[in-house]
């Protein structure tokens, strides 16, 4: 049986809802027990719509639909306050789904939130398979709130451990014995100890805990009955918001489900919405040009996946972006390098590998250069610059908002603004004033950054095709922070570039080196031959590899 207990879940429950429907598991071996009352938006509606289609499939169905209710309950100060009498109403719901699904015979009992998102279609069976008492998928968020605790203090509620960094981080992977799991957790009824489970805290053996916490009573009556609590975490089963805290409203949801989407599409399609539910979907934002004159986002043609990604969060965000075909390393030689102008600047290695210039890097260099120069040509003042192998932060569009009012608020004078980039040092010093800016040190990435007409003008000024680096040893080079001072010697612009980055950043890659799926299309390339090095030292040109 799946228990779902809804209240102002409507951003989220075209969503949810789809995904109960398509679940890898037969509709007809599966009973739906929802609640749903003093909601302020279209909740109640949506269930209604969707039960009308589905709920002949089901096994059976309990369904209360309460529309007669008021927004707030009398202890409420807000839909989103967690009262004693919200808590009583919410213990005694639970109480009486699991009273159901024990009169039914059910095997389990899936206590599902609304607003959880999974990932796959599979995960129910995946559950089942792991053949625990009480198990949870781990959820992730938009921050280090999950749904679990890997420990709890002597007044039972959340301690902070190791362990629970390990899990989340999935630095260990598998199933976790965990004192507390909640949001989407399933229970196995055919222990008979699961006899000894409840959300009451008056039924427990030994009452002990807070009076009033289902989760807190739930997790306490499991250690009780001797029925440990599981979290897995072999797979990315899915997502869920952080909760609402006062003084935040219940309009924050809407951005907590963007959040969720866009952080979904980086490594899974994004979630499919039933026909039946599709009206209740709004319009993606207008979209807008973020208060620049131009937008660009650089991408390979021959990564359909990752462009396809980025055009989807830029409907999610409402971002107004040209597309722009990057150079492909691939398509790059020798000669053809030798055509455009391309030289290697004197004596360059690259800082880690000890290697030349590889074709992507190159590749690379070329696509920003032809986004300044199309930047100079049409005139504009500012513009931003996206790669497509990035993630958007949570609340991008909102971040940025303010990140650029700070600057106006500072009448700052700059070039270039990193969103996203790797930190080399973390003493970086705050801008005076600032809460959100700082002086950026040496830099790796060009992930994204905003760039004005001066700036572009002083990175073209240097003509750094005929001495060209990686891109992005050449921006510390130009903004006087790269170590090395021969490099920066044949620049006569180093140092000129007024450059700072957004702290936190607003973007992040979408895999770091090592993790499961990442693909680099600058350092997995080719590198070039030693005929291109025109300038090497007079101790001569390193020999090219056979």
């Amino acid at each position: 049986m799946i228990v779902m207990l809804v209240r102002n879940k409507e951003p989220y429950l075209p969503y949810t809802l789809t995904q109960l429907s398509e679940l890898d598991y037969p509709k007809e071996r599966l009973a739906l027990w929802i609640h749903s009352d003093h909601n302020e938006d279209r909740s109640a509606e949506l269930l209604a719509a969707w039960l009308a289609e589905y709920r002949p499939l089901y096994r059976s169905v309990h369904a209360v639909l309460n529309t007669t209710s008021p927004p707030l309950r009398p202890d409420e100060s807000s839909a989103i306050d967690m009262s004693e009498g919200r808590y009583r109403d919410v213990i005694k719901l639970k109480e009486d789904a699991l009273t159901a699904a024990r009169r039914i015979w059910a095997d389990f009992v899936w206590f599902l939130d609304a607003d959880v998102i999974l990932h796959e279609a599979a995960v129910l069976r995946q559950l089942i398979e792991m053949r625990k008492p009480v198990v949870a998928p781990m959820l992730r968020t938009h921050g280090a709130y999950s749904n679990f605790w890997a420990g709890m203090d002597d007044n039972f509620y959340y301690r902070r451990t190791e362990e629970y960094g390990q899990i989340y981080g999935s630095k260990k992977r598998g199933c976790f014995s965990v004192p507390m799991v909640h949001s989407c957790v399933l229970v196995n009824l055919l222990s008979t100890r699961s006899d000894g489970l409840t959300f009451v805290r008056e039924k427990l053996p030994a009452p002990i805990g807070p009076t009033s916490d289902d989760v807190i009573t739930f997790a306490l009556s499991a250690r009780q009955a001797g029925m440990e609590m599981h979290v897995c975490n072999q797979r990315d089963f899915g997502q869920m918001p952080i909760p609402l805290r006062s003084p935040e409203v219940l309009g924050k949801e809407w951005l907590n489900i963007v959040n969720i989407k866009l952080e979904m599409m980086v490594d899974h399609p994004p979630p499919p919405v039933a026909s039946v539910l599709r009206p209740f979907v709004p319009d993606p934002p207008e979209k807008t040009k973020l208060g620049f004159d131009h937008i660009y986002m650089i991408g390979l043609a021959r990564r359909p996946d990752r462009r396809r990604r980025m055009l989807l969060a830029f409907d999610e965000l409402g971002i107004d972006a040209e597309t722009v075909d990057a150079v492909d390393g691939r398509q790059l030689n020798d000669s053809a390098l030798a055509e455009l102008g391309v030289a290697m600047l004197r004596d360059y290695r690259d800082p880690i590998n000890d290697r030349r210039l590889t074709f992507g890097e190159i590749g690379c260099f070329l696509s920003h250069h032809r986004v300044w120069s199309d930047m100079v040509a049409h005139g504009y003042e500012r513009i931003i610059v996206f790669e497509d192998d990035l993630r958007f932060a949570s609340y991008f569009h909102y971040r940025l908002e303010r990140l650029m009012a700070e600057v106006d608020a500072l009448n700052l004078d700059w070039d270039l603004i990193y969103l996203g980039r790797k930190i080399m040092r973390t003493d970086e010093e705050w801008v005076a004033g600032a809460q959100r800016l700082v002086h950026p040190s040496y830099t790796y990435w060009t992930l994204a950054y905003a760039l004005t007409r001066r700036g572009a003008e002083k990175l073209l000024k240097e003509e750094p095709l005929g001495k060209m680096i990686a891109v992005d040893e050449y921006l510390p080079i130009m903004f006087g922070q790269h170590p090395n001072t021969g490099w920066a010697a044949q620049f006569s612009g180093a140092g000129s570039l007024l450059a700072y980055s957004a702290s936190p950043l607003l973007v992040t890659p979408i895999k770091y080196t090592g993790e499961p799926g990442y693909v680099s299309d600058t350092e997995d390339a080719g590198t070039i031959g030693a005929e291109l090095e025109g300038t090497c030292s007079v101790d001569g040109c390193p020999t090219p590899a056979n």
